[in-house]
C-alpha cells in the first residue's frame, strides 16, 4: 500500500501520485503513521489489525476513519461508534444487527460490509470497503440535477443491488441520497447501496431495538404507507422512495415538499405533485416520463411498478432506450448520452399520438385519503418471514389515520410521528 503524506489518503501499489492533491505517493511506513491531537484513534491500530490513517466523517451515531487492514493488506473503512453510543447496549445491539444484514446481501452494488469489532478503548466497529467518491446527496446539493444517462445508469445498478434484498424479502426503508454512492470511473458511476441496518423482527429484544431506532430522519423519500407508519409496508415502498430520489435527479426538487417535517408528510399523504415534465421543463425532462413517475408514486402500493427495475426500465424506455436495466448498468455514461440523442425524438413524437391515460382509480383515493391501510389493507399483514428495516414500532389500530373525516387526523398523525 501507499500513502499521501498531505491528506493521508492510502493508495495501492500501483499508484504514482494522489489524485487530490497531486503529492507523490510513498509506500507506508507503519512506524511514521499520521497523528491528531484531536482524535487519539489516528495514528493508533485498533483490534491488533487496522492502523487509522485519517477521518473521512463524522456523525451523530460514530466517525467513520479510512485505515489499513494490516492483514489483509488493503485500505477499508471503519464505522466507529461514540463513546456515549457504546454504552447504550441496544444501540450497540443494532450496530451488530447492521453487520448482519449486510454480510447477508453480498452484490457488486451494495456496500461489502467485512467484520463487527469491539476495539481496544471500549468502542465497536463496522468493517466496510473502502469507497472512493461520494454520495448522492453532495453531487445534488452541488449540481442540483444530474442528466438522463447519469440516472438511468445509476437507477439499473441501484435496482440490482437491492433486488438481492428484495428476494430475502428484506425491505430497507431508509432509501434516499445520502444512501446512495457513487464510485466514479470512466465509463460512468458505479453505484454502491449503504445503511442496511435496524431489522425488526418478533422477538423482545428485537422490539426494543425498534422502539430505541426508530426516526424519522428526512420525510421527502418515505412512501404513503410508511408515512402512516403502517406495519405491513413491503418492498413497493421502496420502489416509491427510488422513484421520488429520480423525480429529484432530474428535476432539482424533491416530489413533495413543506417548511416542517409534519407538512411534508402531509403533502405525500394528501397531494399529488407536478409532473415530472414542468417541475423538470428547465432541465428538458420529456412528457413521456409524466406518466412513468405518476405510476411510481401513486398512494396505492398495488398500483406501483413491481419492483424498482421495473422502475428502471419504464424511465429508459421514456427516454427511448431499447433494453433494460440489467443492461443500462453495464453501459458506459457516453453510449447512453448518444442512445438518447439519437432515440428520444422518436420516441417523443410518438408519445403525441398516444392516448391519454386513465384517470385515478377511487381505490388511489382511498390510499390518498389515508383509509386502505396500506399494503393488505387496514390490518394487513406480511408474511412472518418479511424483514423490515427501520421499522416503527407497531401502534393501535384505532388511530391509522382517514382522511375522510378531514385532513387535521392526518396533521395529528404526523406531529405524532415526528414528536416520538
Amino acid at each position: 500500500m501507499k500513502a499521501c503524506g498531505a491528506c493521508h489518503r492510502l493508495f495501492d501499489e500501483s499508484s504514482g501520485f494522489c489524485p487530490v492533491d497531486g503529492t507523490k505517493l510513498e509506500p507506508v511506513d507503519l512506524g511514521k503513521l499520521p497523528t491528531d491531537a484531536a482524535d487519539p484513534r489516528i495514528g493508533k491500530k485498533l483490534c491488533s489489525r487496522y492502523h487509522i490513517f485519517r477521518t473521512v466523517a463524522d456523525g451523530g451515531m460514530g466517525r467513520v476513519y479510512q485505515a489499513l487492514d494490516e492483514r489483509e493488506q488493503r485500505s477499508v473503512a471503519l464505522k466507529i461508534l461514540h463513546p456515549e453510543v457504546a454504552a447504550d447496549a441496544v444501540a450497540v445491539e443494532r450496530f451488530r444487527r447492521e453487520f448482519d444484514i449486510s454480510a447477508s446481501l453480498p452484490h457488486d452494488h451494495i456496500v461489502d460490509v467485512l467484520g463487527f469489532e469491539k476495539t481496544d478503548d471500549g468502542s465497536y466497529a463496522l468493517v466496510m470497503e473502502y469507497l472512493e467518491g461520494e454520495e448522492l446527496r453532495m453531487l445534488l446539493k452541488r449540481e442540483k440535477t444530474i442528466l438522463p444517462e447519469r440516472l438511468i445508469r445509476m437507477l439499473s445498478q441501484f435496482a440490482l443491488g437491492l433486488q438481492g434484498a428484495h428476494d430475502k424479502k428484506q425491505v430497507h426503508r431508509d432509501l434516499k441520497p445520502d444512501n446512495i454512492f457513487l464510485c466514479h470511473t470512466p465509463d460512468g458511476d458505479v453505484t454502491k447501496i449503504l445503511d442496511f441496518g435496524s431489522v425488526r423482527d418478533n422477538s423482545e429484544n428485537a422490539k426494543k431495538l425498534t422502539v430505541m431506532g426508530t426516526t424519522i430522519g428526512s420525510p421527502f423519500y418515505m412512501a404513503p404507507e410508511q408515512a402512516q407508519g403502517l406495519p405491513s409496508l413491503d418492498h413497493r415502498a421502496d420502489v416509491w422512495s427510488a422513484a421520488a430520489i429520480a423525480y429529484e435527479c432530474l428535476t432539482g426538487i424533491v416530489p413533495f415538499a413543506g417548511s416542517t417535517g409534519p407538512a411534508i408528510l402531509l403533502a405525500i399523504l394528501t397531494q399529488d405533485p407536478a409532473l415530472i415534465s414542468e417541475a423538470g421543463r428547465a432541465q428538458h425532462v420529456p412528457e413521456t416520463l409524466d406518466e412513468v413517475m405518476e405510476r411510481a408514486l401513486s398512494k396505492n402500493p398495488d398500483l406501483r411498478y413491481s419492483s424498482i427495475g421495473e422502475l428502471a426500465d419504464a424511465v429508459g424506455a421514456a427516454y427511448g432506450l431499447e433494453g433494460d436495466h440489467r443492461l443500462w448498468a453495464t453501459v458506459a455514461e457516453a453510449k447512453l448520452t448518444m442512445l438518447i440523442a439519437e432515440r428520444l425524438p422518436a420516441k417523443l413524437e410518438a408519445h403525441k399520438h398516444k392516448a391519454p391515460a386513465p384517470a385515478p382509480t377511487a381505490m388511489d383515493d382511498a390510499f390518498r385519503a389515508g383509509s386502505a391501510g396500506g399494503p393488505g389493507g387496514s390490518g394487513g399483514s406480511l408474511p412472518d418471514d418479511y424483514v423490515i428495516m427501520g421499522m416503527p414500532q407497531e401502534r393501535p389500530q384505532w388511530f391509522w389515520p382517514a382522511i375522510g373525516g378531514g385532513a387535521l387526523v392526518v396533521l395529528g398523525l404526523v406531529v405524532f410521528l415526528l414528536a416520538r
